[in-house]
C-alpha cells in the first residue's frame, strides 16, 4: 500500500491531521512494516554516523575530536541499529498491548507503522549525525523530539481509533514506557562500557 512508503510518511509528519486520517484507513501487516519501514528507517541514523564519525570524529565540546577504530565505529552503528529496532518493535508491542485498556484498536501492524510515524522527525533530524559535534545534534534533534511529541499526541486518538481523552492517557503511558526503556539502555550501555565492553577511543 502506498502508505507504507518512508517518503510518504516523510511528507505526512507535517500534516498530522491527515496522517492520522490514512493511519484509521489503513490495516497494515506487521511483517510489510517492519520490512518496508521500520528496517529501512533504522539504517538511516547508523549510517549517517558511521558516516560523520569516520570522517570528522566526534566533537563535545570545544576540544579535539574523538576518533573510533574503524571496527569499533563499526560495531557502535550496528549496535544503534539493533537498538532502533527494538525501540520501534517494543514501544508497539506495548502500544498494542495497552491498547484495550485506552479502547485503541489493538493490531500490531497498525501500532508498528503510528510508531514509525511518530519516529520519523528523529529519523530525519540524524543528518546532524553527519556533523557529528553534542551541540549541533542537540540543536536539531531536541525540536524533533518536541515533534515526535506532538504527533504522538495530536495522532493518537485518530489513528488507533479511540477518543482524545483516552488518547491523552494512551500517549502519555507511551511516552513513561520510552523514557524509562531510554534511561536502562543508556545504564545498560555505561556498565558495559565501564567494564571494557566496547571500542576504546583515540584523539
Amino acid at each position: 500500500m502506498t502508505f507504507l512508503s518512508p517518503w510518504r510518511l516523510a511528507r505526512l509528519t507535517v500534516r498530522p491531521s491527515e496522517a492520522g486520517e490514512h493511519l484509521a484507513a489503513a490495516t497494515p501487516e506487521a511483517h510489510d512494516v517492519i520490512l518496508r519501514l521500520v528496517l529501512p528507517l533504522s539504517v538511516v541514523p547508523p549510517a549517517l554516523a558511521w558516516i560523520g564519525g569516520a570522517t570528522f570524529g566526534w566533537r563535545l565540546g570545544g576540544g579535539e575530536p574523538l576518533y573510533i577504530p574503524a571496527g569499533g565505529l563499526a560495531l557502535i552503528s550496528l549496535a544503534y541499529f539493533v537498538a532502533l529496532v527494538t525501540g520501534f518493535v517494543s514501544t508497539a508491542l506495548v502500544a498494542s498491548w495497552m491498547a484495550g485498556t485506552y479502547g485503541a484498536r489493538r493490531e500490531f501492524g497498525a501500532h508498528l507503522a503510528f510508531v514509525a510515524l511518530v519516529g520519523m522527525p528523529a529519523i530525519l533530524a540524524s543528518v546532524a549525525h553527519l556533523a557529528p559535534h553534542a551541540f549541533v545534534n542537540m540543536l536539531l534533534l531536541i525540536p524533533a523530539l518536541i515533534w515526535c511529541l506532538y504527533l504522538l499526541y495530536r495522532c493518537l486518538p485518530a489513528a488507533l481509533g479511540t477518543t482524545p481523552e483516552q488518547g491523552i492517557l494512551m500517549a502519555s503511558s507511551v511516552v513513561a514506557y520510552v523514557l524509562v526503556a531510554f534511561v536502562s539502555l543508556l545504564g545498560i550501555t555505561v556498565v558495559l562500557w565501564s567494564g571494557g565492553i566496547g571500542p576504546s577511543l583515540g584523539v
